[in-house]
């Protein structure tokens, strides 16, 4: 009864708003009411419910009518990212090479709204994001790849272009009709953690409309920002917004660049060190 009646008088003092909720506000009124339930198990599993509650208020929206977070693509704010990724909503985050847009790679929602924010055909396929290369297994055909080849080529400005195979846990909506699918770990720390802590795959491309300039730094896709749950700023990244280079691995020992990108000369290294050799049909176009 005790535990019960200091939950409720911590309760009153939550404050609300009749607009929208900040996220940071939202993180400390969590915090009021994890510490009132301590010591009361069942409580405090309910208290992090409504914490849980509290914060994705911070980040959810009617799609294009907020001002989202504009929060630093530092640690602490992991955890917001990766819940805002858990509603099925898109973020904006900072990669190694270009800012993207990432969402649950897994959710179909989620993957319809980042088409939608691009104004992207469905036809176009979208890349995944994952945590480690060992996790590329559970995602594309790794079989017939080299030994060791993953871990050399990631984390890195790379996309590699693998088989998706029948057991791939992608989403059905993800590049429907499309026997393989690009994987990148990008070498950028906001981002790594992110994919640690999501624990599954993201769904990754640039931040900008179809067809428009990539961007390097998040004023360039401003007008996109009311359409995320949250925009994460690592500053101007270093880039010739090239993109990464694209790697057709779905052919056992060769390889084809389906793209430049920013790591041409580093990747095709690595490919020939592990015995792969060049398709001769091989366009080095972007």
């Amino acid at each position: 009864m005790g535990g019960h009646n200091q939950s409720g008088s911590c309760n009153k003092n939550l404050k609300h708003s009749s607009s929208r909720w900040n996220l940071e506000e939202a993180k400390q009124q969590s915090c009021i009411l994890c510490l009132c339930a301590k010591g009361n198990s069942k409580l405090l599993c309910r208290s992090m419910s409504r914490a849980a509650v509290l914060t994705t208020r911070a980040l959810e929206g009617e799609a294009g009518t907020l001002s989202p977070q504009v929060l630093p693509a530092l640690p602490e704010h992991v955890d917001a990212a990766v819940l805002a990724l858990r509603k099925g909503l898109v973020i904006a985050v900072p990669t190694d090479t270009l800012y993207g847009f990432a969402a649950d790679a897994c959710c179909e929602e989620a993957i319809t709204k980042i088409y939608s924010i691009k104004g992207r055909n469905s036809s176009n396929p979208l890349a995944v994001c994952l945590a480690h290369p060992d996790d590329f297994e559970k995602y594309s055909v790794t079989n017939c790849l080299p030994d060791g080849l993953l871990k050399d080529l990631f984390p890195g400005p790379v996309t590699a272009v693998l088989l998706r195979g029948d057991q791939s846990l992608l989403s059905k909506r993800l590049n429907p009709g499309i026997c393989s699918i690009g994987i990148r770990i990008p070498k950028s720390a906001f981002i790594m953690q992110l994919a640690e802590a999501f624990g599954g795959a993201l769904a990754l491309t640039s931040a900008n409309v179809s067809g428009k300039s990539s961007t390097i730094r998040i004023q360039e896709f401003e007008s996109l920002w009311p359409y995320c749950a949250a925009v994460f700023d690592a500053g101007e990244i270093p880039s010739t917004r090239e993109g990464s280079t694209i790697v057709d691995l779905t052919v056992p020992r060769v390889y084809k660049i389906l793209r430049t990108g920013s790591a041409l000369d580093s990747t095709v290294a690595v490919l020939e060190r592990h015995g792969l050799t060049e398709a001769a049909s091989t366009s080095k176009g972007s």
